[in-house]
């Protein structure tokens, strides 16, 4: 079987986008795949936290993972911090990378704001992330849409050193959502979903309580038109709406539009709150059951023994390669 991997920052709370974008694609994949999913604390150092909320955070998406449907009997659920191979490939593949390239990623500009001078974890992030994923001979990373310029720098990266010294690294595939299925902010189509963003209204998060999710849904963006049909361009706030309904549905959103021809938003909203409401619910009660539960650290310090081993294999091969130690 090809082998998966994909991780998650423990950073505030995982919203639909986070879900929908990526999570949801991590329980198909496992099926029929060797997956191996992270919870990726490292990365969430590039900027300030408060320790105990970040460990705290680390076991909330550890939960979340088993809440969702990922099974550690197929998969691999561990945290990146516990597998020393990922910083150690991490500074092998910084010198084997460009600042240049680093520096014309879209995040980093996004995210240095551009400030003259930023923490050198938010330069270097992306090659920590490539570590990551070839520290364990992956062939697929499950990925949102906004990380392809990423896992093209990963591929570069591999396929450079692979040049000089053969065979060292597998080279990746990315897995990325269709065209036009990305989940963006409610009040502000144009933009993203984001944890991050001040607006509460903004996002759905996995443990919303229905009244959240309600309130969120009834004061989503629309527009003057009334019109319901899936034209991102035109229609972003419908076309949003209705990407969500249909990837919580499973049916096409063309099937979805099609369903609402001649309705109102309100109607459409308002089958939406339903829709989330039934889809988060099992979610939201495996969580409870699982997050305060000896079982959360036990799969967890499983995972790491596993995933341990697959990257010390790696890494061996890698210093080998590189002539580190003797």
């Amino acid at each position: 079987m090809k082998r998966v991997f994909s991780g998650v920052q423990p950073t505030g709370n995982i919203h639909i986008g986070n879900y929908l974008g990526a999570l949801k694609q991590f329980v198909d994949l496992q099926e029929d795949h060797e997956c191996i999913y992270c919870i990726v604390d490292e990365h969430a150092i590039t900027l300030p936290q408060d320790p105990q909320e970040l460990r705290n955070h680390i076991l909330d998406v550890a939960a979340l993972y088993l809440a969702i449907g990922i099974d550690p009997k197929k998969s691999i659920i561990f945290v990146q911090s516990d597998v020393s191979g990922h910083a150690e490939l991490g500074w092998v593949l910084c010198c084997n990378c460009y600042t240049g390239e680093l520096s014309r990623m879209t995040q980093f500009k996004a995210k240095s704001g551009g400030q003259e001078s930023v923490g050198t974890g938010l330069l270097t992030y992306p090659v920590l992330m490539a570590a990551d994923i070839l520290l364990y001979d992956t062939d697929v990373v499950p990925v949102g849409n906004d990380q392809k310029q990423h896992i093209e720098l990963c591929r570069d990266i591999a396929i450079r050193v692979n040049h000089r010294f053969k065979d060292t690294f597998v080279v990746p595939e990315g897995r990325f959502m269709k065209a036009g299925a990305r989940i963006m902010a409610l009040d502000d189509p144009t933009a993203k979903m984001s944890k991050s963003a001040e607006a509460i209204h903004s996002r759905i998060s996995l443990l919303d309580e229905d009244n959240k999710i309600k309130k969120s849904i009834m004061r989503a963006t629309t527009d003057s038109d009334g019109e319901i049909r899936f034209d991102p361009e035109a229609k972003p706030g419908v076309s949003n709406l209705l990407n969500i309904y249909s990837a919580f549905s499973g049916e096409e959103v063309e099937a979805v539009a099609a369903h609402f021809a001649g309705k109102g938003y309100g109607d459409l909203k308002k089958e939406l709150v339903a829709v989330a409401q039934e889809a988060l619910a099992p979610i939201k009660k495996n969580y409870e059951e699982i997050r305060h539960s000896e079982e959360l650290k036990m799969t967890l310090r499983d995972g790491a023994e596993r995933a341990g081993a697959i990257a010390e294999k790696t890494m061996k091969r890698v210093r080998d390669t590189f002539g580190l130690g003797f």
